[in-house]
């Protein structure tokens, strides 16, 4: 073996130029692969990290998808285009749901939320937003359209108690006040060209219902815990407040069959019965004045009792869109989730728990999607690598055909000849991939020295966050490491199939 290792170390020198091409590529697809892999562990875990301390907690319970429509806590990620923006649903049977919960002890903090879309607008009699459509240089950023937030009153606080507030406070309970992030605060001064005090008025508009419009007194602004945080700007308020605009009224969640000797059948109408026969029926003469006056009376005759149509537009105060847990052992929280969801199915109730990446799916989803299109470029990375490195070696195996036909001459076995390539392609990719890993560490230490961030929201969205950070892992090298040394020995098995079928009289006819 020692010789072996010997003649590996004397071809490689021989052969100079094609040794520093080949370990080019293992050196930069190394290092590539440790970057790729510790940028997206970093974006994993930053987001993680945030949104189970500040927005989903560990465990989250919602109601059940609907079929091609995934519920998280921001919305309904929906595929069925109706031309409607689908609501949250609230959680129906709640009282069942908790109890269930409160069977498991793994659980260390409980809180509810409601959530919706919403954007704010100046304070006045009539909605102006004529600014929105008159600003040319507006974007994304600069429109005040934000989350709206309502935890249920203390345990909310109690369990996401990380906001810093610039000034003010928590609204007040059962009232109108909002608690504002401070780029929403920017956005609206930047757009109306006002100022935005605290107890200013302002209109929340609903972003995603039907002409839904209140006024709220702006109680307080905040940094979000952490500044570079993927999370979209939110505004806070009291639940009382939010029902209204997330649509958790009691018909929201009502249906009532008709009764059975109900015909809304007008087949059996003629077309004279229902219009009329004649264009005498749209003329009225003085003899008429009894039945415009009798209008008003004949409209709520016909409209009959509308009594369960009011109640049923009240809001719903006990309606709840999730609840939000965090455990005693947040690593359990998988088998937490499994375990609610068979107790849940047992009981035959429409809900579902879910881990923090579900329940932030609007924001995971995009990581996850960096996630494939990076393995996909290493794919097509490690692939024209193998190719290359097969090539070469061919080249390498026709160069030293009179080398390998004279070892084979004085008893060279194929055997011998097999460890000796396999020596050097393996000598040459260990030394290549530790380079790799050291210039990734280079890399990645000059880069997150320099701390660089990001503002842009929808950029944050998509990379888990504002700070581009590098986060390395042992299991993140170690498997690089494998997998390279895997794919040169992948590369080198035809051209040794090459070489060993090299006979001593052949290498001799090709002198």
């Amino acid at each position: 073996m020692k010789q072996i290792f010997r003649l590996a170390i004397r071809n490689l020198k021989e052969h100079k130029t094609k040794t520093v091409i080949i370990s080019c590529f293992f050196i930069f697809g190394v290092a590539i692969v440790i970057l790729g892999n510790s940028f997206l562990e970093s974006i994993n875990r930053g987001l993680e990290k945030d949104f189970r301390a500040n927005y989903t907690g560990d465990v989250v319970i919602g109601t059940v998808s609907r079929k091609g429509e995934i519920n998280d806590i921001f919305s309904v990620n929906t595929t069925n285009f109706t031309g409607e923006l689908p609501q949250l649903p609230a959680i129906a049977e709640l009282e069942k749901v908790e109890e269930i919960v409160n069977g498991f002890d793994a659980f260390e903090q409980k809180t509810k939320l409601i959530s919706a879309q919403v954007m704010l607008a100046k304070s006045g009699d009539e909605v102006d937003l004529s600014a929105w459509t008159e600003k040319d240089d507006i974007g994304f950023d600069d429109m005040p359209i934000s989350m709206l937030f309502a935890g249920e009153d203390k345990t909310y606080n109690e369990t996401f108690s990380g906001l810093h507030f610039v000034e003010g406070g928590f609204p007040e309970p059962n009232s109108n006040e909002i608690l504002v992030d401070t780029r929403i605060k920017k956005a609206f001064e930047s757009l109306y060209d006002l100022p935005l005090n605290l107890g200013d008025k302002v209109l929340v508009l609903g972003a995603n219902t039907n002409g839904v419009i209140r006024e709220a007194v702006v109680c307080g602004f905040y940094k979000p815990s952490n500044e570079n945080s993927a999370m979209f700007q939110t505004i806070y308020c009291n639940p009382s407040f939010a029902r209204t605009f997330a649509d958790l009224t009691y018909g929201s969640s009502f249906s009532q069959e008709l009764p059975e000797n109900v015909d809304l059948s007008l087949s059996g109408l003629s077309e004279d019965e229902l219009f009329g026969d004649s264009d005498e029926s749209f003329f009225f003469d003085d003899e008429d004045d009894a039945f415009l006056a009798d209008t008003e009376l004949d409209y709520n005759s016909i409209l009959g009792d509308t009594s369960l149509r009011d109640e049923l537009n009240k809001t719903d105060d006990g309606a709840w869109h999730f609840i939000l847990t965090k455990l005693k052992h947040p690593s359990q929280a998988d088998k937490i989730v499994e375990e609610l969801n068979a107790r849940f199915k047992e009981e035959g109730l429409a809900v579902e728990a879910m881990n923090w990446k579900r329940a932030a799916y609007s924001y995971s989803q995009s990581v996850e999607g960096i996630g494939i299109i990076f393995n996909i470029l290493i794919i097509i990375l490690a692939v024209v690598v193998f190719i290359i490195v097969m090539n070469t070696m061919t080249v390498s195996i026709i160069e030293r055909t009179s080398e390998i036909g004279t070892m084979r001459a004085i008893g060279a076995k194929k055997s011998f000849v097999r460890m000796l390539f396999f020596t050097e392609s393996g000598f040459l990719t260990l030394v290549s991939s530790v380079i790799g890993i050291i210039l990734a560490f280079i890399v990645m230490r000059i880069f997150n020295s320099c701390n660089i961030t990001i503002t842009n929201s929808i950029a944050k969205m998509i990379l888990g966050g504002g700070l581009l950070h590098f986060s390395p892992t042992v299991k993140i090298v170690v498997l690089t490491f494998v997998i390279a040394f895997a794919g040169s020995i992948l590369s080198n098995l035809y051209p040794v199939s090459s070489a060993l079928r090299i006979t001593p009289l052949k290498a001799l006819s090709k002198e």
